[in-house]
């Protein structure tokens, strides 16, 4: 049954000062804070993972791994979770979600205290498998915020409605900014999550982070599934009905139109976009633990990284007050062009200021990749699969993401930080790349 939208929001401008105090206005009170903080689990969840079984089993290798197993769970559950959302409803499936993931995470910390004396693989399957359920099951809120967004900014707007165009305008630069907002809370939570775990990890025990994220999982997902904002998706239709429709004295039956072959396609090339992305990530992130334990102390690594988060978060912020007349496909190249040129530095600096500087510059271009990418997979989504393509996008920078820390690893140890940040510099022109092929393919479809 199609849920009921929330109050009828004027779909103008709003008056109130700046264009981000428009969100509260569309979503209600209270989404903004809870859609915050309801993911920073998951942004503690693979760095609190591999902190608490680093320290119990005193094997970086087995932390590495279970780590990993998180990151595998995450991308395999992330669009098993989206498609259910599609289907069902973002509420009940939060709602189990969130049950599910505190009792696997509880499940985490008791294998890894309770597993005697674990040193190998095979005396670690037990934590393995519990880290894979955690990572499987946790609660997608970022992918579902923006599934959100996308229904409050687009619902009852048409160019022949009241309002024509100036309506659609309007909805797109709603949408410009909650995106934007969007990419920039995804980058505070994932450089405040990694802190806070280290904070309290070394201040008082390495259980405690994962045990803080299942109290917030079990309490913010519900707050967050409940919010009124979930009743402007609309769950799709297991099977495409005819439509009878009546005018005058003609009665005409008509079927939705059939899915084109090439949907899938388009689809795959944002999600091929966020593996690049997150390769960039987990490349530059293990490109930066070899360069600062040559030039400081690797434990630093972690506080350049945030600096890049950092300038990437306020220029996601940025994106809401670009033109609209600047195109996605266009932005997509811009940005991702600035971002392979810049990335080149990354081979100059001999020191941690000038790395530092590197890496504020740098930051700039990523934040408006990651909201573009996100906004076009909004448009070539295929009807009724939104929260499916918006994980799926979320999953692509997880597995990116382990893919990059991989390569770039195996590079770093045997070659330096200098190779290693090549896997950086190939993850950005490879986003170039599909930016170009997405252009292409937009100029062949109509504008939504």
């Amino acid at each position: 049954m199609a849920s009921q939208p929330l109050s009828s929001a004027p779909t103008r401008s709003s008056r109130l000062p700046g264009r981000f105090a428009r969100l509260p206005e569309l979503a209600g009170p209270g989404f903004l804070p809870l859609g915050l903080f309801a993911r920073l689990p998951l942004a503690m969840l693979t760095v609190g993972t591999l902190t608490l079984v680093t320290a119990v089993s005193h094997s970086y290798a087995i932390g590495g791994m279970a780590a990993g197993a998180v990151g595998i769970g995450s991308a395999l559950g992330a669009p098993v979770l989206g498609s259910l959302a599609d289907r069902a409803g973002q509420r009940i499936v939060l709602l189990v979600a969130a049950v599910i993931n505190t009792l696997a995470v509880a499940g985490l910390l008791a294998a890894a205290y309770v597993t005697p004396g674990y040193s190998s693989v095979a005396d670690a399957t037990g934590v393995l498998i519990a880290a894979f359920l955690a990572g499987a099951s946790c609660p997608q809120v970022g992918p579902m915020a923006r599934v959100r967004w996308m229904a409050l900014t687009t619902r009852n707007l048409s160019p022949s409605g009241p309002g024509g165009s100036k309506s659609v305008a309007a909805n797109r630069a709603d949408l410009d900014t909650a995106l934007s907002y969007e990419g920039t809370a995804d980058e505070v939570t994932f450089v405040l999550g990694p802190a806070l775990v280290g904070v309290l990890a070394s201040m008082v025990a390495p259980w405690l982070p994962l045990a803080l994220a299942a109290v917030m999982t079990i309490t913010l997902v519900p707050a967050f599934a409940v919010h009124p904002s979930q009743q402007a998706v609309v769950p799709a239709p297991r099977k495409a009905t005819a439509v009878v429709v009546v005018s005058g004295d003609q009665v005409t039956q008509t079927t939705p139109p059939r899915r084109s072959r090439w949907a899938g396609a388009v689809v795959a090339v944002p999600v091929v976009a966020m593996v690049c992305m997150g390769t960039f990530f987990g490349a530059t992130q293990n490109a930066l633990s070899a360069f600062s334990a040559e030039y400081a102390t690797a434990e630093i690594a972690g506080l350049l990284y945030a600096v890049m988060g950092l300038s990437s978060a306020v220029a996601a912020l940025s994106v809401a007050f670009w033109p609209q007349r600047f195109s996605l496909a266009s932005r997509w190249v811009v940005a991702a062009l600035a971002m392979s040129v810049l990335s080149l530095l990354l081979l100059l600096p001999a020191g941690i200021w000038p790395m530092i500087f590197v890496l504020l510059v740098l930051g700039i271009p990523v934040g408006p990749v990651m909201v573009t990418v996100f906004s076009i997979g909004g448009v070539v989504a295929p009807a009724g699969r939104m929260a499916t393509v918006m994980t799926a996008l979320a999953s692509g920078i997880v597995a990116g993401t382990a893919l990059g820390s991989y390569l770039a690893g195996q590079l770093a140890e045997t070659q330096g930080p200098g190779a290693a940040f090549v896997v950086s510099m190939a993850a950005a022109a490879g986003l170039l790349l599909l930016g170009v092929v997405t252009s292409l393919v937009m100029k062949r479809r109509p504008q939504a």
